[in-house]
Parts: C-alpha cells; sequence; structure tokens
C-alpha cells in the first residue's frame, strides 16, 4: 500500500529536527527560536536531501499565528499598560517610527520601491515578545519596573503591528502591490480603508459587547461538566473558530480575530486555566510556525549580500537600541533602565516574519528582503542574551568614564525627594514599604488601619505621583539605590518591608538598611522556597514565602473549625 502521507512527514520532520536543533541552542545559552528557525532551513527546498511540504506547512503556521496570538491577548493586561503608558506609548511609537525610517533607506539605496521599504523597516521595527520574555524571566527581572517598561513597550508594539497588518492589505495597491492591485483600484482609496476599518471596528465591538459575555459563561458551562478534554476542546476552538469567523465575515487577518479571542477570554475566571490548558498546543504549534518562517530562508542571500545582511542587523541591534537609549534617557530614567529597554529590542521575531511573509504575499516586498528579514532575525536572537548579560558591566564601565552619564544617573527626579512639608510621623519610627503591586497594597492598607505610618519606596513614577495625589507619602527610585532609602529616612525608620521579590537587589537593599539603621527590623518577601531558605540562613531578617504562608493560612482556617470537635 503506498503511503501518499506528506501531512504526516512534514509534521514528523519539523518537529523531530526541531526538537534536536531546539536543544543543542539550548545547551549554547541561545533561545531556541534559532534552533526551530535552522531547522526549517534543513526541511526548506533552498537545501539539499528531503523537503517538507511547503502549502501545508504555511497552512500549519496559521494555526501557530492564531495560537500565538490568542496567547498574547490572553496575558494582555491593560493595567500593565497603563502602569507604564506615559514612556511605553511614545518610546514605542518614536523607535518604531525611526527603524522604519532606517529600513526605508536602506531598502532606497538598494534600489526597491518605496512600498518594499516600508514593509521592510516595519518588519525590522518590532521585537519578538517570545523572545523578551524567556530573556527577563531567565534573569529574574520580569517583575521589575525596568521589565514592566520594556514588557509595555513590546505590547504597544505587538497593537501598532496589528494594526499595520489591518490596513496593509487595503493599502497594498497603492503602495504597488502586484496581487492586489487590480482589485483596488476599483474603488476609491477612502472608501477601501473606510470599509476596512468600519469591518474592523464592528468585529471589536462585537467581541467586547458579545463576546465578553457569551465566552466567559461558556467556559463556566463546559468547566462545570468536570470533563478537561471538553474544556481544552473549547479553549481551542473559540481561539481558532474565532480567528477563522473574523476572517470570513469582517475581512480581518487571522491575527487580530485571535488576539481579540484571547483578550475576551481573560475577563473569565477560568481565564489562567485557559492559558494552562491551550499552552501545549500553542507552543507546538509556534514551533511550527518558525519552522515554516525557516523554510522560506535563502542561505545564499549570506554569501551573496553579505554587506546587506549586515546592514540588516547594524539596525536591529545598534539603530533601534540607539533609539530606545535616547528616548529613555529622555523620559528621565536612570542608565540602567535605558540599557535594559535597548537589550530587549534589539532583536525581531514573529511579529515581523507575519508581516514580511504578508508583504510577499502582496507583492509588495521580495523575496529577497524576507530573507533579509529572517537573517537578521537568526543573528540578532541569537546575539540577544549577549547583549543582556553585557547591561551591567557597560553601565558601570560608562559611568566609570563619562562625566555626561554620571550626571544623567544622578540627575533630579521631581518624586525622588520627599517634600519638605512631610510630616515627621513619616521622618521618624516610620515604617518604610518597597513595592507597591499586589503584596505592598495589601500591606498598606493594614498599617493604614491601624494607623502605623509609612513611607512608599516605587520605581513607577507614575504611581508614586498617583499616590502623592491621594496623600500618601512616597519617594520614586530602585530602593537598591542607597540615595532612595536615604529619602525615604531610613535611618530612623523602625522597620524595612520589602514586598517586592526582587533577588538581585534585595541584599543592597539590607545592607544599605542595614548600615545607615543597624537596628532596624527587617521583612522580606520571596518567590521561591530556595530563595527563601538561603536569606534565613543569612539571617537577613524575616522571610515569608507565598506558598508557605497560604499553607500555614489554610492549615490554621482547618485546625481552627475542628478545635471544638477535638476538645
Amino acid at each position: 500500500m503506498e503511503h501518499n502521507i506528506p501531512l504526516i512527514t512534514t509534521i514528523a520532520a519539523g518537529f523531530g529536527i526541531a526538537l534536536i536543533l531546539g536543544f543543542v541552542a539550548e545547551r549554547l545559552k541561545i533561545p531556541a527560536l534559532v534552533g526551530y528557525l535552522v531547522a526549517g532551513i534543513i526541511i526548506g527546498p533552498s537545501t539539499p536531501g528531503f523537503v517538507a511540504d511547503v502549502h501545508l506547512a504555511s497552512q500549519l503556521s496559521e494555526i501557530g499565528v492564531m495560537l500565538l496570538m490568542f496567547g498574547v491577548g490572553l496575558h494582555f493586561s491593560l493595567n500593565d499598560l497603563l502602569a507604564v503608558k506615559r514612556i511605553a506609548v511614545p518610546g514605542a511609537v518614536v523607535q518604531m517610527s525611526l527603524a522604519t525610517v532606517l529600513g526605508m533607506i536602506v531598502a532606497w539605496w538598494w534600489d526597491w520601491t518605496w512600498g518594499a521599504g516600508l514593509v521592510f523597516g516595519l518588519s525590522l521595527s518590532c521585537a519578538s515578545t517570545v523572545v523578551l520574555l524567556k530573556a527577563l524571566e531567565a534573569r529574574g527581572v520580569l517583575e521589575t519596573m525596568n521589565g514592566r517598561i520594556a514588557v509595555g513597550w513590546l505590547v504597544v508594539e505587538d497593537l501598532a503591528t496589528v494594526l499595520v497588518l489591518v490596513l496593509l492589505p487595503p493599502l497594498a495597491g497603492v503602495l504597488g502591490g502586484t496581487v492586489v492591485a487590480e482589485a483596488s483600484a476599483s474603488k476609491p482609496l477612502w472608501a477601501t480603508i473606510g470599509l476596512t476599518l468600519l469591518q474592523v471596528a464592528a468585529f471589536i465591538v462585537l467581541m467586547l459587547v458579545a463576546g465578553r459575555r457569551v465566552l466567559p459563561w461558556m467556559l463556566w458551562h463546559i468547566a462545570r461538566t468536570g470533563s478537561r478534554e471538553l474544556f481544552t476542546l473549547s479553549v481551542i476552538a473559540a481561539a481558532i473558530s474565532i480567528a477563522y469567523g473574523a476572517a470570513q465575515l469582517f475581512s480581518v487577518s487571522f491575527a487580530l480575530g485571535a488576539f481579540f479571542a484571547g483578550m475576551v477570554m481573560r475577563e473569565s475566571e477560568f481565564s489562567h486555566r485557559a492559558a494552562e490548558e491551550s499552552l501545549p498546543l500553542r507552543d507546538a504549534f509556534s514551533v511550527l510556525f518558525f519552522v515554516s518562517v525557516g523554510m522560506l530562508f535563502e542561505p545564499a542571500i549570506l554569501l551573496e549580500k553579505p554587506l546587506q545582511v549586515l546592514g540588516v542587523v547594524a539596525i536591529i541591534i545598534f539603530g533601534k537600541s540607539v533609539a530606545a537609549l535616547a528616548i529613555v534617557l529622555a523620559f528621565r530614567y536612570p542608565l540602567n533602565t535605558a540599557l535594559t529597554v535597548s537589550a530587549s529590542l534589539a532583536q525581531i521575531g514573529e511579529f515581523s516574519f507575519i508581516l514580511a511573509g504578508l508583504g510577499v504575499t502582496l507583492g509588495l516586498l521580495p523575496a529577497e528582503g524576507m530573507s533579509l528579514v529572517l537573517a537578521g532575525a537568526l543573528i540578532s536572537i541569537a546575539l540577544n542574551p549577549v547583549l543582556f548579560s553585557a547591561v551591567e558591566p557597560l553601565r558601570r564601565w560608562i559611568l566609570a568614564r563619562s562625566e555626561l552619564a554620571r550626571h544623567l544617573e544622578q540627575r533630579g527626579d521631581p518624586y525622588a525627594e520627599l517634600p519638605m512639608s512631610t510630616e515627621r510621623k513619616y521622618l521618624e519610627g516610620q515604617v518604610v514599604l518597597v513595592g507597591y503591586g499586589r503584596v505592598g497594597k495589601r500591606i498598606a492598607s493594614e498599617l493604614v488601619a491601624r494607623g502605623i505610618p509609612y513611607v512608599v519606596a516605587e520605581q513607577n513614577r507614575e504611581l508614586v505621583e498617583i499616590l502623592r495625589k491621594n496623600g500618601v507619602v512616597a519617594v520614586s527610585g530602585n530602593a537598591a539605590d542607597p540615595a532612595v532609602l536615604i529619602q525615604a529616612h531610613i535611618a530612623n525608620a523602625a522597620m524595612l518591608v520589602v514586598a517586592t521579590a526582587d533577588p538581585l537587589n534585595v541584599r543592597q537593599m539590607v545592607e544599605t538598611a542595614r548600615t545607615l539603621n543597624p537596628g532596624i527590623e527587617i521583612v522580606l518577601r520571596t518567590h521561591s522556597e530556595e530563595e527563601s531558605q538561603m536569606l534565613r540562613k543569612e539571617g537577613i531578617g524575616t522571610v515569608f514565602f507565598g506558598e508557605e504562608e497560604l499553607a500555614k493560612g489554610m492549615s490554621s482556617h482547618v485546625l481552627e473549625r475542628f478545635a471544638p470537635a477535638v476538645a
């Protein structure tokens, strides 16, 4: 019996080779994403040996795009974005604009059309959320202010790119696209764009009004059946069906449809479980997406046009980074934050591939452009861990040799000092509370209820501004910097409470506090049992580990309820 099974062979080859090369990449301290792209190159038509079905791989990659964007929507938090909106929104818009202009300039130098240059520049302007999150998590800085700014910045980039994906097809004819030029010529440009925006708006309203009620209601009733398989199926079916329906009924891209499906599903109390259940399938198909992208890569371009490849890498690693560095410093953030955000943006990933692929499909971007984008992605992602590792040494080197850098690091922040009118009760015998997140806010509420004065030390300048307007005594800055704790009057404080999990800086905070106030009581929060044990052995202070305290609270409740029966 003849086995004509291109789908199975494509999936088997894609997963198998991606597994091997992804493992090798991780062992080399390179993101596994690089291994997946190389796997696609190996089974693609540009290399000898087995060639997978490109058409099938393309369809599988569409599912990967849907599930990737569904995951982005499921984790998209408007509150997290609003917390850093003053720097993330203008910063992302300006940085994307500058990167796009640089891409258009080099494309013009290569005699490409200006439409191709626009798509090319936009493809180089958006960094990979997947690569960023993994890099921040690996260094334990995802929950820090620097991490939140970087993630917020990329969320804005993602939203801007989704808008570009929506507008690019109707504009393709004007930009010089060959695939849709005839169709676009039959109606005015304003009518095409207006109809597209009207369809998108109708879809968004439908999702926000009806979807917000229907999807959580559906998840609730399916969860009541107790069937894990049915719950997983409902999540995946919602993601793919809504994405497909959006494309068919509203002419909305799969990416936007899936994004809003995840965003609306976040409203459900089962959103966390939905994320967990969909994660394995999402990861699997995202691997196939990166493999299929790798299949489009022409390795010969590295030898045939090395200068063009270097130009692309220079825009991604240096052009975007320098632009981000200047923007963050212009917003009066410290050098460490500027360098962290710069390193975060010095790579491109999934949205770049989606944009470039759409450009090729619409006849805007030449195939050579797709290969250059892929080459830039491979090189920049591989170098990204090195850039992150260089952030702190580079900061120290710059500060040691540049008077301007030291001035920028120490310049005045209107919220970095307590007002002269601060009452004395907040300057002596007070609690210094580091971090005003979910935990810090609850601690502050208890202190207010007991009439205990406290001073908040928080990195989020916008949050400090809000706290001061509400009458809370707060100082802006990283508490690992001695100047911040000095401004919080740690020398006369009764207690230091570190309510944010910051393993990198907690020892510096404690050392500063003990140096200025040897008798101060220290209370710390940790996310890790191993970290809590280490801190307790060091005798740094009273350490609270979240899961441990939860178990104690539940055990206490159970024992209290059974106490009469035992007696």
